[in-house]
C-alpha cells in the first residue's frame, strides 16, 4: 500500500477478487474519493458490506457481484486511478488480469499479488515478500510491453 499511498487522496480504486474488501477499504482510510469492489462470493460480499458500513464508508463504494475478469473486459483505459488485484492462485488470473491492462491500462497504477514462480507478461515491477510477488504497472513506466 506504501507504494500508491500518495496516488491514493481523491483516487477512485478498483479492488478485484475483493475477498474481504481489505485493500479497498485500506485505500479509503487513506483518502481514496471511491472504490468499486469485485466480488463473486456472497459470504465475502456480504463481509465487504458491513466492514465499509462500521467504517462509515457508505456512499464511497459500490461493490459488483461479478467475475473479475468479466469486470475487466468492460473497461476503458484510464477508467481507474489506482487497482489492486488478489486473485486465487494457481489459475493463472493473475496473468489474465496483467493481460487485460497491458491491452487496456485501465488503470494508471495496478498491483497484482500472485506466487513468486508465476510470472506476469509484460515489465511490471517485482516486489517479492516470501512465496508471494506483487507485480507493478504504471501506465507511465517507458516499459509497459515486452518488445513485439
Amino acid at each position: 500500500m506504501s507504494i500508491v499511498g500518495p496516488l491514493l487522496p481523491g483516487a477512485k480504486v478498483l479492488d478485484l477478487f475483493a475477498g474481504s474488501g481489505a485493500l479497498g477499504l485500506e485505500a479509503l482510510s487513506r483518502g481514496a474519493e471511491r472504490v468499486d469492489f469485485v466480488e463473486s462470493a456472497p459470504k465475502s460480499i456480504a463481509v465487504i458490506h458491513a466492514n465499509a458500513d462500521s467504517l462509515g464508508a457508505a456512499g464511497a463504494y459500490q461493490i459488483h457481484r461479478a467475475d473479475a475478469i468479466r469486470y475487466l473486459e468492460s473497461l476503458q483505459a484510464n477508467d481507474y486511478d489506482v487497482a489492486f488485484a488478489d486473485p486465487p492462485y494457481d489459475h493463472a488470473l493473475g496473468t489474465a488480469v496483467a493481460a487485460r491492462w497491458l491491452a487496456v491500462p485501465f488503470a494508471r497504477v495496478i498491483g497484482i499479488e500472485h506466487r513468486a514462480n508465476e510470472r506476469l507478461p509484460g515489465a511490471g515491477e517485482r516486489r517479492k515478500y516470501g512465496s508471494t510477488v506483487v507485480t507493478i504497472y504504471r501506465a507511465d513506466s517507458p516499459r509497459l510491453r515486452e518488445p513485439a
